[in-house]
């Protein structure tokens, strides 16, 4: 931040970003009172941060204004969490208290600050760190404990915070680079997983593809021309295949609207990742959005409704059935309901559909704030809400007294992560339970005592072993014996973290004799028991310094990489976009910088992977390893391939000088006939 007197330009930008603001806020507030204060508090920051630039050198205030716009425009909250956003920095960084806050503006609103003031930015400080008694990870975990922990007290503190993440990502490009890579790294670790458990859309997406366009910018770049391409060249195919459903949909008299739109550049670059495919194999870039108003409360006339649609639009196009997806018998849990399926243009082109009701279209743009609007309605029951089950979870685990903040932090994490599966009990009541749960893991979670003497399971009425894995809409029944015990092997297959705790308390209270091996177990129960090889991590000197290329990623020269220095004073270099690298900025952040690539141009040896497929012919592999070897050069050290049905596929690894080198591999290769796709894979 700076200092320096306002112009009139400056107040007249003031007032411009103000303006929408009160229009918003105008709509939103339920009385002239509730505006009043959102008009006073706007002036009242305004004047704390008179004077005050941001690192962009526009005013500050503009900050909290974005901030509290983002509040109610795409979040959705009221009166109090708009002023407590335009009011979020005024504790931290002017004269003001807390106290000042509350009598002027209330005990509520005072709270909210109170609470976005404990979680702002303690590592930029590290003199804070120091004094604190803390290590730098553990007080960096502490901090992302502080944001769960406000779910409890008010989950609106969790969601100011994430505007206020999201207004930061918006201006990222205004910050130093290694301040950068740790803002969005600790972004892409905990503020995009929350944000879509909290079922905020709209706020994920937008922060995925900022991540995207500052870790992979050549990637992000390639992506969004091609996607101006194909959208360009088939915009009007959607139209023509709009064009039929909403004529019959109007006939059947439904009120509704159809939206288009364009699988975003993060999403596309995932799926390109995982599933190893190029741009032209991504054939869900297009999806319509049907979103109606049933013009009634009743939830059952309200989901006959949506498959009433689905009924419609499949009789004019042929869909797929390994695609449909039925969010509205089993909703996410983060509360999202919908119905999608995926249909066959005239034109041949394969087409996303998602059907919404209104209140499900709030819902999946606004999230828990939507959800809880209808629910207050008395429109969602308590024993439906799985965002309900999954918060009170979250706060079972932040308060568990045995848990230090990185293991708490990591845990955390991983369950933003996981998938899930919805199975059933003998009486068809619905469980959530982690995707890869067992049998034991469902008996736990009815409840202890069925866990502790549980000795099989029926599983859609089959018997199985309470080490069987369950799937999505399994039907469990457990079988019990008054004289059964938990027995020591059951740490090997029991995964989620509650199973596992109540076994490891049973040994503790019934036969601590066996509690040691119990742990040891549960300790290598990730490598089942056996080292993991590994491979080494390369070693660079140059100019006296020692720089590790970490073997989880393997960057070569030319991908924008990340670093981090050690105590020793090498460096340990990560690409940017590395899951590894996300996680030790996430927790080291004070340890980021920024290493460029050192003159490697004596080292040849970086090692790649690449996979391909194709369709075979006699001559392929000869045209592939001459390719290669005789006209680029490159040496191979691995070659996979596999020929089933005339369909080839196979991995090759190589060693290249940098990416450039690589991408033109790449691209010679894809020009050899009957190559359909060749992809850069991690190794």
């Amino acid at each position: 931040m700076t200092f320096t007197e306002f112009t009139k330009e400056d107040f007249d930008l003031i007032a411009k970003e103000y303006a929408p603001l009160a229009e918003a806020a105008k709509k939103r507030c339920r009385t002239d009172e509730e505006f009043a204060m959102v008009q006073k508090a706007f002036e009242f920051a305004n004047e704390a941060h008179k004077n005050v630039r941001r690192r962009s050198g526009e005013p500050y205030i503009l900050h909290p204004i974005a901030v509290a716009k983002i509040v109610v425009e795409d979040i959705g909250l009221g009166c109090k969490s708009i002023v407590a956003a335009l009011l979020h920095d005024v504790v931290e960084d002017t004269e003001y208290t807390v106290d000042d806050i509350k009598t002027l503006f209330g005990p509520k609103v005072a709270s909210l600050v109170d609470g976005l003031t404990k979680i702002k930015n303690v590592l930029d400080n590290e003199d804070r760190t120091k004094q604190s008694g803390f290590t730098t990870e553990s007080l960096q975990a502490e901090n992302f404990k502080r944001i769960l922990l406000t779910m409890n007290d008010d989950v609106r503190v969790v969601l100011i915070k994430l505007a206020d993440r999201l207004h930061n990502c918006r201006t990222i490009e205004y910050m130093p680079e290694h301040k950068r890579d740790k803002i969005l790294s600790e972004t892409m670790y905990l503020f995009i997983p929350l944000a879509h458990r909290l079922g905020l859309y709209s706020i994920k997406s937008e922060m995925e593809n900022i991540w995207l366009i500052y870790k992979e910018p050549e990637d992000y770049n390639y992506i969004a021309e091609q996607t101006r391409n194909k959208v360009d060249t088939t915009g009007r195919q959607i139209d023509t295949f709009i064009a039929p459903i909403e004529a019959a949909l109007n006939a059947e008299g439904y009120n509704f609207t159809i939206k288009k739109r364009v699988k975003t550049p993060y999403s596309i670059w995932h799926k390109m990742r995982t599933k190893r495919v190029t741009f032209d194999q991504i054939y869900d870039l297009y999806a319509v959005r049907i979103v109606f108003d049933p013009g009634t409360d009743d939830p059952v006339k309200e989901r006959k409704q949506c498959y009433d649609i689905f009924s419609t639009i499949t009789s004019l196009y042929r869909y797929q059935p390994d695609r449909l997806r039925d969010w509205i018998k089993q909703p996410k849990n983060n509360g999202y309901e919908a119905l999608h399926c995926t249909l066959m243009s005239k034109s041949g082109m394969w087409v996303e559909v998602q059907i919404r009701s209104k209140r499900m279209d709030d819902i999946a743009e606004r999230g828990i704030a939507a959800h809880w609007a209808y629910k207050n309605n008395g429109y969602i029951s308590e024993n439906d809400s799985e965002m309900d089950k999954w918060l009170e979870k979250i706060q079972n685990i932040i308060k568990s007294p045995d848990l230090d903040s990185l293991e708490l932090l990591d845990i955390i994490h991983q369950d933003l992560l996981a998938s899930d599966i919805v199975v059933f009990t003998p009486k068809g009541e619905q469980r959530t339970l982690a995707a890869g749960s067992t049998a034991l893991d469902f008996a736990y979670a009815i409840h202890t005592k069925i866990g502790e003497h549980a000795i099989a399971a029926k599983v859609n009425m089959k018997l199985c072993s309470l080490s069987h894995t369950l799937h999505q809409g399994d039907q469990i029944e457990i079988i019990t014996a008054q004289n059964a015990h938990p027995m020591l092997d059951w740490i090997d297959f029991a995964t989620s973290r509650h199973a596992k705790r109540k076994i490891l308390d049973y040994f503790r209270d019934n036969e601590p004799e066996i509690l040691a091996k119990a742990l040891e177990i549960l300790g290598t129960r990730q490598t089942g028991g056996k080292p993991v090889p590994k491979q080494a991590d390369r070693i660079i000197i140059n100019g006296g310094i020692k720089y590790i290329i970490a073997s989880c990623c393997n960057p070569i020269p030319g991908d924008p990489v990340i670093g981090f220095k050690n105590p020793d004073g090498s460096f340990m270099v990560h690409k940017k976009s590395c899951r590894v690298a996300e996680s030790l900025a996430s927790t080291r952040g004070d340890k980021v910088t920024v290493p460029k690539w050192i003159d490697a141009a004596h080292v040849t040896d970086f090692p790649v992977k690449i996979s391909l497929l194709g369709i075979d012919r006699v001559g392929m592999l000869s045209d592939i390893t001459q390719q290669i070897s005789l006209s680029m050069g490159i040496n191979m050290r691995k070659l996979v391939l596999g020929c089933e049905n005339g369909i080839f596929e196979g991995t090759i690894e190589l060693f290249v000088g940098d990416r450039d080198t690589l991408e033109k591999l790449i691209t010679s290769i894809s020009h050899i006939s009957g190559i359909q796709s060749v992809v850069r894979m991690e190794l």
